[in-house]
């Protein structure tokens, strides 16, 4: 964590409201609970967006539309979080240019939710100052791309690309996932992603996955949007990604005016499996199983072999359960380590610290 502290973060920024993005974080949507976090939305945006409309479907995912165009640049963003814990008097903390969530009752950080909740504030933000956007947010996306999966696909026929803010980090542009491709290159060379720092690379799977398989016929990426340690306590943001990612995505909206067809091409993902594929994969994988403790091996084949089709099953078990051990180890260091803090805390209580001068003669 401490070489994120560099002397740009520690540099003064241009002051800016975070106020939405503070309120988006104080709201706890668990996957399927993400009722209190879509009203919230659609409050925000029927009070201080004009010309929208917007559309619920059967599984709560939201649709929303600014103003009457042929085409629409498209962002899309899911209102689901992993994380449990969040405390009544939770607040979101912004400290040398970082957010992260505390609670002061319980004394210990608590994951904010970022992931994706700076997608839906880029979304928000992006939506009220553009008078052409459509934006949709989805349901469960942390439980298999549930909301995405079933998507209304009309939503995305007079699309011109569509854009995820659902990455963690600052530099990643997901322009493929496990092996199928998710855009063209006219998209990537009209964006100029190098300017912002970006790079491309391979991701896992989120909902413009799950919109492509459903057969969207246009350019999308994911990119990261200064999130860290997703899914855990310990989550925080970096305000100046986050910031950086919305700039990016500002000036594609801009800049990118015309459609870019893309249609994807399954040429086998894990087709280029190598050996070093699972390494490569295994800070993903390793999320993957955390935020799904009851999943065994099947659930995991069945979801993710097609990731690796050049291996075989017993080596895929290996993996899914070395990723296992790791997990339990993990999670039994974190248990201790906050028992020492209760026990530290209680000490502290039943012992309180004394000046041994005090009682000295002078």
């Amino acid at each position: 964590m401490k070489t994120l502290f560099t002397t740009n973060l520690l540099k003064p920024r241009k002051e800016e409201d975070m106020k939405l993005l503070k309120q988006l974080y104080s709201i706890h949507s668990k996957s399927g609970k993400e009722t209190k976090m879509r009203n919230f939305i659609i409050n925000y945006v029927k009070r201080t967006i004009p010309d929208c409309s917007i559309i619920k479907d059967i599984k709560g995912n939201l649709y929303i539309t600014r103003g009457i165009s042929e085409t629409y640049p498209v962002l899309v963003a899911h209102l689901d979080q992993v994380q449990d814990t969040h405390s009544s008097d939770f607040r979101a903390i912004e400290a040398e240019g970082l957010i992260f969530g505390y609670s002061k009752k319980y004394r210990r950080t608590e994951g904010l939710g970022a992931d994706d909740k700076n997608g839906m504030w880029i979304a928000l933000k992006c939506l009220k100052k553009y008078d052409i956007l459509k934006v949709a947010f989805f349901v469960e996306e942390e439980t298999g791309c549930v909301g995405s999966g079933n998507a209304d696909m009309d939503f995305f026929k007079d699309a011109r690309y569509v854009i995820e803010p659902d990455r963690r980090g600052n530099s990643d542009l997901i322009t493929s996932i496990g092996g199928m491709e998710l855009c063209s290159p006219e998209f990537l060379q009209a964006i100029n992603y190098k300017d912002f720092g970006y790079k491309e690379t391979d991701g896992l799977m989120t909902d413009i996955d799950a919109l492509k398989d459903n057969g969207l016929s246009v350019s999308c990426i994911n990119l990261s949007c200064g999130y860290y340690n997703p899914h855990t306590s310990n989550e925080f943001t970096v305000i100046q990604d986050l910031q950086n990612c919305r700039r990016f995505i500002e000036k594609i909206i801009e800049n990118c005016t015309d459609v870019y067809p893309h249609i994807s091409e399954f040429y086998g993902r894990g087709s280029h499996y190598r050996e070093e594929d699972m390494e490569d994969y295994y800070d993903e994988f390793f999320e993957v199983i955390s935020n799904n403790p009851n999943m065994t091996f099947d659930d995991f084949y069945w979801s993710y072999g097609y990731y690796f089709i050049g291996a075989s099953k017993a080596e895929m078990e290996m993996f899914f359960n070395e990723i296992r051990q790791d997990v339990q180890f993990f999670n039994e260091k974190e248990e201790q380590e906050q028992e020492k803090e209760e026990e530290t805390d209680n000490h502290l209580i039943t012992n309180p610290i004394t000046n041994p001068n005090k009682n000295e003669q002078h």
